[in-house]
C-alpha cells in the first residue's frame, strides 16, 4: 500500500461497526503521548504525533516518514517532531474513548471525520480557527468542503483533514470482455446495471453480476450511499431535529433496483446476509463482476490480501438514475490538536500538517518517492482537493503512476462530491440493514412498509441522538 494510506483509514470503521459503534479513531497513548511537550527556551517547541508507522509493522512507510521528519526539522530548527509509533492506532474504539476521558492525547492526535462530536463533548480540541489560514496553509480553500466540514463545528475549526474517500463502482473488465461488454464503459444508470450484471451472470460457473451488503451494518452504509448519488440524503440534518430522508421515490427507486437485479435478473447471489470482507473475496476470485466501494478495496484489500489481479480492475462512477451521481457518501481522517497545546504547539503543528499532508509533491504527495519506494501509484484516492490543487496533485499523480490510470478514469472524471455520513451514522446503517436483507433474501418483499419501518425506527434513534 502507498505511503500515504498508512493514515487512510477508512474501512476499519465500518468492519468495527458490526458492534453498533460510532466512533473508531483508537488513537493509543503510550508513555510519551501524555506529555505536553512545551516550547522550551530559545523558542523551540516539541510536538507529538500519533499513529506513525513503525518500522516492524510498516518499514517502507517508517522509512518514508523519518525522511519527512528530517526534511522538515531542517527547514524548521525551532520545531522538533515526537513522533507515538502505536500500532495499529485505529483498532479499538474503547482506547479512544478512554485517551479522551483521561486527557491523554499527543498535541496532534489521529481521528476520524466520524469522531468530532465525541471529541467535543469530551472537551478535548483545541480551537485552532485563527491559526489556520491561506498564508499557514496555502491549499486551504481548494480543500474539499466535506473533507473541511468534518473538522468544524459553525464556523470553529478543530483540526485540519488528511485524506479522504468516496466511492463507486469495482468492476471485474475481464468479466465484462467475456461478457461481450466495453471494459472501458461501466455502467453509470441502474438501468446499464441491470444490463451489465444480468450479462455477466449468465457466464454461469458460479459467477455474479453484482453483490451488495446486508450485514453488519455495512447494507444500511451502501443504502445510505446510493441515496447521495441519487441527489437525495439517508438523514436530513437541516432543521431543528435530524429526520429520517429515505422512505421516498429514491429509497423505492434503490430498493427496486436491488430486488430486480436479486430476483428477476438472477444476477446476485442466492447467499445473501453479506458483510465486510466478502465481496472483495468474491471479486478476487473472478466471481463477481460489480460492486461499489472505495479505491482502496483494490489495494489494500482485492490484490494485497485476496490476490486478485489488478489488471483486472476498473471503477466507474456511482449508479444513480441519471448517469451523473449528484454525490457519494464520504469518510476520512484528519489531525486534531489536544486543548493543553500552546499557541506555539498548535502553529507547529499547523506547519507540519501542511507539509506532510496538503501540499503538493511532497510528503504524502510525493508520489515520485513512492514509486521509487516500490509503491503502487495512481490510484485515486485520497482526492483531498478541488481547483488547480486538485488537478496539480493528479497530474503528479499521473507522471509517476504505476498502474494503468485510464483503468480509473470513469471514476475520476465523473467528479463526486463528498456529502460525508449521515447523523449517528452507524445506528443509521444498523436499522436499514434488516430492509437490505428483506430486499436481497423476499421475492415478495414489501418496499413501501420496510421504508415506512425504517424511517419510524431512525427518527427515533435521531430523537434520542438529539436528546
Amino acid at each position: 500500500m502507498s505511503s500515504m494510506f498508512h493514515r487512510l483509514r477508512h474501512r476499519p470503521v465500518v468492519a468495527i461497526a458490526a458492534a453498533g459503534l460510532v466512533l473508531a479513531a483508537a488513537a493509543c497513548s503510550s508513555s510519551n503521548s501524555a506529555s505536553n511537550s512545551a516550547s522550551g527556551s530559545g523558542g523551540k517547541v516539541t510536538i507529538s504525533i500519533d499513529c506513525a508507522p513503525p518500522a516492524a509493522q510498516q518499514p517502507v512507510q517508517h522509512k518514508e516518514w523519518i525522511e519527512d521528519i528530517a526534511i522538515f526539522e531542517k527547514a524548521n530548527p525551532n520545531i522538533t517532531i515526537d513522533s507515538v509509533y502505536n500500532y495499529p492506532c485505529d483498532a479499538v474504539p474503547a482506547t479512544f474513548t478512554a485517551m479522551l476521558r483521561g486527557g491523554t492525547e499527543t498535541n496532534l492526535y489521529y481521528t476520524y471525520f466520524t469522531d468530532l462530536p465525541q471529541v467535543l463533548l469530551a472537551g478535548q480540541a483545541a480551537n485552532i480557527t485563527k491559526y489556520v489560514n491561506t498564508t499557514t496553509v496555502p491549499t486551504l480553500n481548494d480543500i474539499a468542503p466535506s473533507s473541511l466540514k468534518a473538522v468544524e463545528a459553525g464556523s470553529t475549526l478543530y483540526g485540519l483533514p488528511t485524506s479522504n474517500y468516496t466511492q463507486g463502482i469495482i468492476y471485474n473488465r475481464q468479466l465484462f470482455s467475456e461478457a461481450g461488454l466495453n471494459p472501458n464503459d461501466p455502467p453509470t444508470t441502474w438501468a446499464q446495471v441491470e444490463t451489465d450484471a444480468t450479462a455477466i451472470a449468465k457466464l454461469g460457473k458460479g459467477i455474479e453480476g453484482w453483490g451488495d451488503y446486508s450485514a453488519g451494518n455495512n447494507g444500511g452504509w451502501h443504502f445510505s450511499s446510493y441515496m447521495d448519488a441519487l441527489g437525495g440524503s439517508t438523514v436530513n440534518d437541516s432543521g431543528a431535529t435530524p429526520a429520517a430522508a429515505f422512505d421516498n421515490a429514491d429509497g423505492t427507486a434503490i430498493l427496486e433496483a436491488l430486488h430486480t437485479l436479486r430476483f428477476t435478473d438472477n444476477a446476485m447471489s442466492l447467499t445473501q446476509g453479506l458483510a465486510w470482507g466478502t465481496l472483495q473475496q468474491q471479486f478476487a476470485a473472478g466471481k463477481l463482476g460489480m460492486y461499489i466501494a472505495a479505491p482502496d478495496d483494490i489495494y489494500n484489500v482485492i490484490v494485497a490480501t485476496d490476490k486478485g489481479n489488478l489488471n483486472d480492475i476498473g471503477m466507474g462512477p456511482l449508479p444513480s438514475l441519471t448517469g451523473t451521481p449528484a454525490g457519494s457518501l464520504s469518510g476520512g481522517n484528519d489531525y486534531m490538536f489536544a486543548p493543553k497545546d500552546t499557541p506555539a504547539q498548535i502553529e507547529a503543528g499547523v506547519k507540519w500538517i501542511n507539509f506532510e499532508d496538503l501540499t503538493p509533491g511532497v510528503g504524502q504527495f510525493n508520489f515520485v518517492r513512492q514509486k521509487a519506494d516500490g509503491f503502487p501509484v495512481g490510484f485515486p484516492e485520497p482526492e483531498l482537493f478541488n481547483g488547480a490543487t486538485g488537478s496539480k496533485i493528479n497530474q503528479l499523480r499521473t507522471a509517476s503512476a504505476t498502474i494503468n490510470v485510464s483503468y480509473y478514469t470513469p471514476f475520476i472524471n465523473a467528479q463526486e462530491p463528498g456529502d460525508g455520513e449521515p447523523t449517528d451514522a452507524q445506528a443509521v446503517y444498523k436499522t436499514l440493514d434488516p430492509v437490505m436483507l428483506a430486499v436481497l433474501t423476499e421475492p415478495n418483499a414489501n418496499i413501501p412498509d420496510l421504508l415506512k419501518t425504517a424511517s419510524g425506527n431512525v427518527n427515533t434513534i435521531l430523537a434520542n441522538s438529539a436528546g
